[in-house]
């Protein structure tokens, strides 16, 4: 991946629109200590929590999605319902791999995220960082 085109940063600022928690189904990869902050926030046990809210994919956890492929916790009268102890895949967006791979897929992104772009000037090394969690 060539880091050389957001040497100077990239500007991000969550609106919390729920663009990239709603619509498209996919997967929203938790850990076990992930797990245990996301069921305590619920009042949950986590053998409750996981039960209620989870699905397993061979050795990974996933959390479940509601049948129009939005995730369990996006609620539209607030958001991320669970935003404070959200898994590290939703604390690193967008800086995943496939968004920050060049000028133009975060262009394209940009399109699609109303916070690419502005808000907080993140630093490269602070970029590389959020990669390298969601990996």
């Amino acid at each position: 991946m060539n880091e050389s085109w957001y040497q100077k940063g990239l500007r991000f600022e969550c609106k919390r629109c729920g663009g990239c928690c709603r619509g498209e189904p996919g997967y929203v990869w938790l850990s076990g200590p992930e797990a245990i902050a996301v069921a305590g926030f619920l009042g949950m046990t986590v053998v409750a929590f996981d039960e209620q809210f989870c699905r397993r994919l061979g050795e990974r956890t996933s959390l479940i999605e509601k049948t129009n492929g939005d995730c369990v916790f996006w609620e539209h009268t607030i958001g991320c319902s669970i935003y404070p102890v959200r898994p590290t895949q939703c604390r690193t967006f967008p800086f995943w791999k496939q968004n920050v791979s060049s000028d133009t897929s975060w262009k394209t992104l940009a399109k699609r995220c109303p916070g690419v772009g502005h808000g907080k000037l993140y630093k490269a090394e602070e970029i590389r960082k959020r990669i390298g969690k969601n990996t």
